[in-house]
């Protein structure tokens, strides 16, 4: 049986972004973060994060160092009864320092490859779906699929595209995206004579 999912950027969509992020006392969530995920997790929905995790390829951090943030994190989050399905990262960079991880590869966003693997391991419905993030390269997904998609913080550089790519621009958070896709979901149903 397939499931919907809502596919999360991280850094500037789940918490504040910050030069290279590894540290935990350097975490912060973004305002209403955690009240959109239950509010979407609870609505049925799958959640996986995808994220770019370029400060490994550049030296300013190890992959450990990034796991043993995202481990805190999904723990922090499963204390709020938040579950993240699954967490997928890019390592890479075409202009990194450390030679293993420069490359130009399909899994750094803008690429789908890990949206791909997610929709294959975890039997996602991508017509059932959302991307969520702070920058187009986070909703290349919804370009190549039936996933619709939400740009946060909405900036008039990145919106032109967002309109051309039917992605609905908004102001705020996760907590507005959330409320946004509790309302189409009702308005869904409505239609269906579901309610």
């Amino acid at each position: 049986m397939q499931r919907k999912a809502i596919f999360f950027d991280r850094d500037g969509t789940i918490n504040v972004e910050k030069h290279y992020l590894y540290k935990i006392e350097d975490f912060e969530y973004l305002q209403g973060a955690k009240e959109g995920l239950k509010l979407l997790q609870d609505a049925g929905y799958l959640l996986v994060i995808i994220t770019n995790q370029s400060g490994i390829a550049k030296g300013f951090y190890t992959e450990e160092d990034f796991k043993k943030l995202n481990v805190w994190m999904l723990n922090d989050l499963a204390a709020d009864r938040i579950d993240i399905a699954a967490c997928y990262y890019c390592p890479h960079h075409p202009d990194a320092l450390i030679e293993k991880y420069r490359k130009d590869c399909s899994c750094r966003k803008p690429g789908v490859k890990l949206f791909m693997q997610a929709v294959r391991a975890l039997h996602i419905d991508l017509e059932g779906s959302y991307a969520v993030g702070d920058k187009m390269r986070d909703l290349e997904i919804c370009k190549r699929s039936a996933v619709k998609g939400f740009l946060l913080y909405s900036n008039s550089k990145e919106g032109k595209q967002a309109d051309e790519m039917n992605i609905k621009r908004i102001q705020g958070g996760i907590l507005e995206a959330a409320e946004d896709i509790q309302k189409e979901n009702e308005h869904a149903a409505l239609d269906k004579g579901q309610y």
